[in-house]
């Protein structure tokens, strides 16, 4: 009886840290940028957005948003779209390059525009929060802002994490000032 009542509370404890170890940490975020159109295609109703500091960013328009059909490579517009980051600790799991999983992810939303995930270890957190600098599985050290500072949460250095990132449709296009 005892033996089964030992074996009972390992599990549940097992269970407890297993299940602390790969709580989600989910960040949804509306972010606007203001960037040149460097590329349109029609036919897919996508942008290719030029930052100042030379970042391209594709933003999909949805058809309601009328402004799209006038816009010229060049022109400065201001973009408003959703993204959200999922934050998962796998403890043992294998790093791996970004796979984009967009398919998968517009069946449950047809807004999504993108979708990766990939799996990197943890080398630095910010203690203030700001960013992470993290390994990939070419060896590459990345350095990220983090908007959200509960993604970090609990994250130490040496942590493997999977990471989700959702891009969905642009909300609003409007012209630069």
């Amino acid at each position: 009886m005892l033996k089964a009542i030992l074996s009972l509370a390992c599990a549940v404890l097992f269970a407890q840290v297993v299940g602390a170890q790969t709580t989600n940490r989910v960040s949804a975020t509306e972010s606007t940028v203001t960037a040149t159109v460097d590329r349109i295609d029609k036919f897919s109703r996508t942008l290719t957005l030029r930052r100042d500091n030379s970042i391209t960013q594709m933003v999909t328009v949805d058809p309601s948003e009328k402004l799209f059909d006038q816009l010229k490579t060049g022109d400065k517009v201001t973009v408003r779209f959703t993204e959200s980051v999922v934050v998962a600790v796998r403890p043992g799991a294998s790093l791996s390059l970004p796979k984009d999983t967009t398919s998968d992810a517009k069946a449950a939303n047809d807004d999504v525009l993108q979708q990766l995930k990939t799996v990197v270890t943890i080398d630095t957190i910010d203690p203030d929060g700001q960013f992470v600098i993290y390994r990939t599985q070419d060896g590459l050290k990345a350095m990220r802002v983090v908007n959200d500072k509960k993604l970090l949460q609990g994250l130490k250095a040496g942590d493997r994490v999977e990471i989700t990132l959702t891009r969905e449709r642009a909300i609003s296009i409007q012209r630069a000032k």
